[in-house]
């Protein structure tokens, strides 16, 4: 809940307007794209509660780019969610990528279910670089990601990897890891 709290009006807006789908008889039919909206207001979010090093904006005004790999599932609620929006002073930018190679600059990357089948791929090419690593791919956390979102139930949770996060050089609010299952596994 503590997410909500802070989130601006028109984040908590598209919430509101989640939840009235999600109650009305078309419920059954809405799921996904619910799920679907309320991941990309938490996307947006994930910049309130999240600080990266100073050397991963090119310049100190550069835009929070927010990029998503593969198939978008956010369609243009992402875009309007963030629209106007900035956080400590910046701007915020939306960009889709087709290829590992285009990514950059990034600073949260949602890496969408298409791309299942590269996430050891994707997940080595920003490896130890300040990007916040997403997705909602069922062994995400186990292949390194960072933040997992878990549908259960129509209610999305979720799960952080603190040793993946950890050499990303980003600090989590206490705020954001309070919200989630946080887990820590070694990796080699």
């Amino acid at each position: 809940m503590a997410l909500l709290t802070s989130m601006p009006r028109r984040a908590l807006s598209a919430l509101g307007a989640i939840s009235l789908l999600l109650a009305g008889p078309m419920a059954a039919q809405t799921v996904r794209a619910s799920a679907s909206d309320v991941q990309a207001v938490f996307l947006f979010n994930f910049a309130q509660f999240v600080e990266w090093p100073a050397d991963a904006f090119a310049t100190p005004d550069a835009p929070l780019v927010i990029g998503i790999l593969g198939n978008d599932p956010f369609g243009k609620v992402l875009d309007q969610t963030v629209q106007s929006e900035t956080v400590r002073g910046r701007p915020f930018q939306v960009r889709r990528f087709r290829r590992i190679q285009d990514i950059n600059p990034c600073h949260i990357l949602f890496i969408s279910r298409s791309e299942a089948g590269h996430l050891g791929e994707i997940l080595a090419a920003v490896k130890d670089q300040p990007v916040l690593t997403v997705s909602n791919s069922n062994d995400f956390d186990a292949q390194g990601g960072i933040i997992r979102f878990i549908v259960d139930k129509s209610k999305i949770r979720l799960s952080i990897d603190l040793d993946a996060a950890q050499a990303t050089r980003l600090t989590f609010s206490s705020k954001l890891l309070r919200s989630a299952s946080v887990t820590s596994t070694q990796r080699n």
